[in-house]
C-alpha cells in the first residue's frame, strides 16, 4: 500500500499541514471519487425508471404531469452529466499537481471551499470577481 493511500476514516485536511499535501490530495480524490460514483448510480436509476415508466395514460392532465416529471428529471441529470465531467477535470488536476489552486490568481484556494466544494477552480475572491464581471457583460 502506497504511504499517500493510508488515510484514516476521520481524517479532515487541517491548515496546519502544508497545503496540498499527499493525504490531503488523496482526501480530495476519494471525496471527487465517491461524489462521481453517487451521480453515475443516480443516473442508472433515472433510465430505469424511464424505462418503466413509458406508459400511455388516458388522462391528460395525468400524461401532462408525466411528462413534466420526466422532463425536470432529465434536467437534472443533465445538470448532473455536466457536474461529472467537472469532477473528472478535478481529478486530472488532481494527477497534474494542480488541484487546490485557483485558475486566475495562483493562489491556494481555502481548505473550507476545497471541502464544500472540490470542484471549484478559483479562489472565493476571484470567483466573485468573476460573477460582478460577467453580469456586467450580460446587461449590455
Amino acid at each position: 500500500m502506497k504511504p499517500e493511500n493510508f488515510l484514516p476514516d476521520d481524517y479532515k485536511p487541517a491548515e496546519s499541514e502544508p497545503f496540498m499535501n499527499a493525504r490531503q490530495l488523496e482526501y480530495f480524490r476519494r471525496k471527487l471519487l465517491v461524489w462521481k460514483e453517487e451521480l453515475l448510480e443516480g443516473s442508472k436509476e433515472t433510465l430505469v425508471d424511464l424505462a418503466n415508466s413509458s406508459r400511455n395514460l388516458p388522462d391528460v392532465a395525468d400524461r401532462a404531469s408525466e411528462e413534466t416529471d420526466r422532463a425536470l428529471e432529465l434536467r437534472t441529470r443533465d445538470r448532473q452529466r455536466k457536474l461529472v465531467s467537472k469532477i473528472d477535470a478535478a481529478l486530472r488536476r488532481i494527477e497534474n499537481g494542480e488541484f487546490g489552486y485557483c485558475d486566475r490568481t495562483g493562489e491556494p484556494i481555502s481548505l473550507k471551499r476545497l471541502d464544500a466544494r472540490p470542484i471549484a477552480t478559483m479562489t472565493l475572491e476571484a470567483q466573485e470577481r468573476h460573477e460582478r464581471s460577467e453580469r456586467v457583460h450580460r446587461d449590455d
